[in-house]
């Protein structure tokens, strides 16, 4: 059952397109003089006021240095030797390649992968839907790949066509942001604008985590995935990957806290109601899916929570809220402003 169940969030996720917040700031120093109360306050600023659907690349990258053997998520290793034509295969990797300032060597995007700058580059895959042929046609010297892209026949054909393919492993929280930028620089023979972007973008979650108020009770949350128009409402549990940033809030994973150790769960009023959320954590377009915020307390049990009840309910644009990459600090910016709004913060 946990294997159709993440199967079919992660397949739906990835035919997800949606618009995203930009990072904003300067690019991989840590400033002077100031301290990190005055940094947290200039990133919630940043945060709120940042032009949408944009990356922000390193102000000073790296060439890349190739020929380069690098590991692997598939178990493998790989030699890199161009990477002049790039074709990452999903928008979270995308993101992290225009990021380190390569923006204008990558020659595709798959359908998540929104951002202004990707927007006008051909369509050639749809996360679990690869096309091998669109791929192909557009002479890819590397392509970057999930665990989970594919399908495996579309995967092989690339391989088989001699294109070099570099699976990275999936971000499940905060503290992947890290090692997915460094495999992706590192790739690309960059591995300093990999260290760069890295400590950015932790410096810049350190700060927005400040944000969240240290004292008053942990609000619990719980993570909903809604699909509305194909009927699959389900509860996120200890696997869901919404646990590090929940937490990063200041709040507690509400569906981890009641006993589900499954990634996600069909939603009963039962399992609400042990949840006890006192918020409501949603994809946009999950929320649109089932009529917004009144459509949503008509799912059993959501109106029996605390959350339903008050009507608190955080939304986040579907295609960024679990990337945990560059831009991950303003996610968790929206997450807290949305969670404690009204809160005198």
């Amino acid at each position: 059952m946990r294997t159709r169940l993440a199967g079919a969030l992660l397949a739906v996720l990835s035919l997800t397109t949606a618009g995203c917040t930009a990072a904003t700031g300067t690019g991989g120093g840590t400033g002077g003089g100031t301290g990190p109360s005055a940094e947290a306050a200039g990133a919630a600023k940043a945060a709120k006021s940042a032009p949408a659907d944009r990356i922000e690349p390193l102000a000073d990258p790296a060439a890349p240095k190739l020929p380069v053997t690098v590991a692997s998520a598939d178990g493998g290793r790989l030699t890199v030797r161009a990477a002049e034509r790039i074709v990452p295969l999903s928008g979270s990797l995308s993101e992290i390649v225009f990021s380190l300032g390569l923006g204008e060597r990558v020659v595709g995007r798959d359908v998540s992968a929104t951002f202004a700058q990707a927007e006008k580059l051909p369509l050639v895959t749809r996360g679990h839907d690869v096309s091998a042929e669109g791929v192909l046609s557009l002479r890819p010297d590397l392509v970057l790949a999930e665990t989970t892209s594919g399908p495996v026949e579309a995967m092989d054909q690339l391989r088989a066509a001699g294109v070099p393919v570099l699976t990275i492993a999936p971000a499940k929280g905060l503290a992947d942001i890290g090692p997915r930028i460094r495999a992706v620089a590192g790739a690309l023979g960059v591995p300093s604008s990999g260290e760069a972007l890295t400590e950015r973008s932790e410096r810049r979650i350190a700060a927005v985590r400040e944000e969240a108020p240290a004292a008053g009770p942990e609000p619990r949350v719980a993570f909903l995935y809604l699909r509305g128009s194909a009927s699959v409402y389900l509860l996120g549990g200890a696997g869901s990957g919404a646990g590090s940033l929940i937490e990063a809030a200041g709040g507690v994973d509400a569906g981890a806290a009641s006993g589900l150790t499954e990634d996600f769960t069909p939603i009963t009023s039962e399992a609400l109601v042990k949840a006890a959320p006192d918020a409501i954590l949603v994809m946009a377009k999950g929320l649109e899916s089932v009529g917004g915020v009144e459509g949503l307390a008509k799912v059993p049990g959501v109106a029996q929570t605390p959350a339903g009840l008050d009507r608190r309910i955080v939304s986040v644009e579907d295609g960024v809220l679990l990337n945990y990459g560059p831009r991950t600090d303003q996610v968790l910016a929206s997450v807290i402003d949305q969670l404690y709004e009204g809160e005198g913060r």
